[in-house]
């Protein structure tokens, strides 16, 4: 795949727009990405169309100018392209990927992008049991466990006796 699932508060941006809006996932399924508990990163889909959008506005539309400015952008998904077709979630739409791009019926072509897919690595408890002590502890030594700070410790003073 190789790119990032986009899931619910993912920032996107209209080229036609002039500020972002953060994309809700509007269609009802089950699946969820980077969320140990499913409650907030639900992935987004290709049914996630018309106007999953927080505040429904990329601002001003530069297609639709009038004599005092532009008018507001008003975005309607009419559908997804580039998204990842290997996988069918169980509302029947595919996932959203970074790269994916939405089409507006103003511009008439795939013209809403994501800039940020939304997810936030988070650590678990089996990140925790998981992790190599010495490797942690090269990393960052201020958060080492107090093992590999004494055997850290003990190695340098055996290497300057």
């Amino acid at each position: 795949m190789g790119k990032a699932l986009v899931c619910q508060k993912a920032e996107c941006e209209c080229e036609h727009g002039n500020m972002p809006d953060k994309i809700i996932s509007v269609s009802q399924h089950r699946q969820y990405v980077n969320d140990v508990e499913g409650e907030e990163k639900m992935i987004v889909s290709t049914m996630d169309i018309g106007q999953p959008f927080e505040k429904k506005t990329f601002g001003t539309c530069k297609l639709q100018p009038t004599p005092s400015g532009y008018k507001p952008c008003q975005p309607q998904i009419t559908k997804w392209e580039d998204f990842y077709d290997k996988i069918t979630l169980d509302n029947g739409g595919n996932p959203i990927l970074e790269n994916s791009k939405a089409v507006c019926p103003i511009a008439g072509v795939a013209c809403i992008s994501i800039t940020f897919h939304g997810q936030k690595g988070e650590m678990t408890e089996q990140h925790k049991e998981e992790a190599d002590p010495e490797v942690q502890s090269m990393l960052n030594p201020l958060a080492s466990s107090t093992d590999a700070q004494e055997t850290e410790v003990n190695h340098i003073l055996n290497t300057t006796e």
